[in-house]
């Protein structure tokens, strides 16, 4: 394994501890290579968006927060359960 698939191994796993609301997973293109970073929402307390699609974890890992974000905003104004 080189060091390129270590490291984003290594990003999959924090992304599925810090947002175990998702299931984080790697699309694969047609090439067969790994390509965009994705997030299915099993938690709705977890997000808004059913699916979070970005081209890598850092901006995925900011969606996902700003998900958190949404929902905690629709939680305070009693607008959600």
């Amino acid at each position: 394994m080189d060091m390129r698939t270590r490291s984003q191994d290594e990003d999959l796993a924090r992304l599925r501890t810090d947002f175990v609301g998702h299931r984080i997973w790697r699309s694969i293109r047609q090439d067969g290579r790994l390509g965009d970073w994705v997030a299915s929402l099993h938690d709705p307390d977890a997000g808004i968006d059913p699916t979070v699609i970005r081209s890598g974890p850092g901006a995925l890992r900011e969606a996902l927060t700003e998900e958190r974000e949404r929902v905690r905003k629709i939680k305070e104004s009693g607008d959600g359960a």
